[in-house]
């Protein structure tokens, strides 16, 4: 057996970065390596970053250390300049075997000026589930957000690259597939035909009868195709589970975000939705202290918890991101913002809370995911599970108060306060 040092990918961020970060994996073969596929979601992501890269140092320092992700397409001289940092590799390159096989110390290109998306399909899998990528980039430009600049236009994997990377995961056994993307609901304008997100889903649902789970990452509300809206709805494949990016719950920071909704388009969305499927769990992205954000506005968005039944909500404090138009609007006081957040989190963790008690003694089908013997069911509510099941299996379970796992609203993949902790 090899004594070699092993290649090590750290992922921070969204779950594309997550599938970005397992076909790097693969790309490194058995080198000495150490990458960080960094995040720029937040000023916290990016001090997040920095400090997984020090550690990362401190705990291989004989590994050749290269940083890629966002943060280091947004500002790669910063990166490169870190002593700790041999090469740093841009989001249009990542996924390209020839830059890991080159000695450049930056190779970081124009994302403006990709219009394709990777060859190298990103695919990763838990010993649960797998995520597949099928979309990258995003065309809008919401006034908060820097991801444009890290990621690019928008750009679609053609359906039969996704069926094909979904068959391969289905054969080794994946009993749910997650679609990943930018914006995801942005899918398929730019191939021919110009596809929808719901034609997609019917077209894997078609081709992968074997696949018995198949769920979406966070989609945007005003994209959502009539077909998309109907296997929502009513199909039993697709997960009763739905993360929309709100953002906002107030019409004038919505539009101040130079977001595409308005308060009541949200409202009527899951109004139609929670009326077609009743037990379809919604989650949400709430920033809290976002520039202009007074105690009405602020008010507005607390009450949207409640108005659009959110369950499953992350909610971060407004982070000025340098070269996005929010960044000049008048600010908010940080320590404000913190405390809306809190609100928030409040307020979302009371409405899971009754949520989760209102499950107890229905059925549900729990994924079983390591470690130990606990698992998400359709709606994404998390249990613990007695007695022993093979990880990856689908498991009916009739739901008592002692099964059900009660985590802290705004906390379940990480949000800015908990990142803004970490020490550098």
């Amino acid at each position: 057996m090899s004594s070699l040092p092993q290649p090590e990918v750290i992922s921070l961020g969204c779950r594309l970065n997550i599938a970005e970060s397992e076909t790097i994996r693969q790309m490194l073969g058995d080198r000495d390596v150490v990458v960080v596929n960094s995040c720029a979601v937040t000023n916290a992501a990016v001090k997040q970053t920095r400090a997984a890269i020090r550690r990362a140092r401190r705990a291989r320092p004989g590994a050749m250390l290269a940083v890629t992700g966002c943060a280091a397409q947004i500002d790669p001289a910063s990166f490169a300049a870190m002593p700790e940092v041999d090469r740093v590799i841009g989001n249009g390159e990542k996924l390209l075997p020839q830059a890991w096989a080159a000695s450049d110390a930056l190779i970081v290109g124009d994302m403006a000026r990709v219009t394709e998306i990777a060859p190298h399909l990103a695919v990763a899998d838990d010993q649960a589930r797998a995520f597949v990528e099928v979309q990258n980039g995003c065309d809008h430009r919401c006034t908060f957000c820097a991801i444009p600049f890290g990621r690019g236009p928008s750009r679609s994997a053609p359906a039969g690259a996704v069926i094909e990377a979904i068959e391969r995961v289905v054969a080794a056994g994946k009993r749910e597939v997650v679609l990943t993307g930018v914006d995801l609901t942005s899918y398929g304008h730019d191939l021919p035909g110009s596809p929808t997100l719901g034609s997609l889903i019917d077209r894997i649902l078609t081709r992968v009868p074997a696949l018995p789970r198949l769920r979406l990452s966070s989609i945007d509300a005003p994209e959502i195709d009539d077909r998309l809206f109907e296997l929502l709805a009513g199909e039993p494949r697709v997960m009763p589970h739905l993360h929309l990016s709100l953002q906002a719950g107030d019409d004038m920071i919505l539009k101040r975000m130079k977001r595409r909704h308005t308060r009541a388009d949200a409202v009527r969305l899951v109004d139609r939705l929670k009326t077609a499927r009743p037990d379809i769990a919604i989650g949400a992205d709430l920033i809290a202290g976002f520039p202009t954000e007074d105690d009405a506005m602020a008010a507005n968005s607390l009450k949207l918890i409640d108005d659009c039944d959110i369950v499953h909500a992350h909610i971060f404090p407004y982070s000025p991101r340098a070269g996005t138009p929010a960044a000049r609007m008048p600010q908010v006081d940080l320590e404000v913002s913190r405390e809306r957040a809190a609100r928030l989190r409040d307020a979302a963790a009371k409405r899971k809370a009754a949520w989760l008690n209102s499950l107890v003694g229905t059925t549900q089908h729990i994924l079983v995911e390591a470690p130990g013997n606990r698992g998400h069911g359709a709606s994404f509510a998390e249990f613990d599970l007695r007695g022993d099941h093979a990880v990856g299996s689908i498991v009916p379970v009739i739901v008592d108060s002692a099964n059900i796992r009660h985590s802290r609203a705004g906390h379940e993949t990480g949000d800015e306060e908990r990142e803004m902790a970490v020490t550098e």
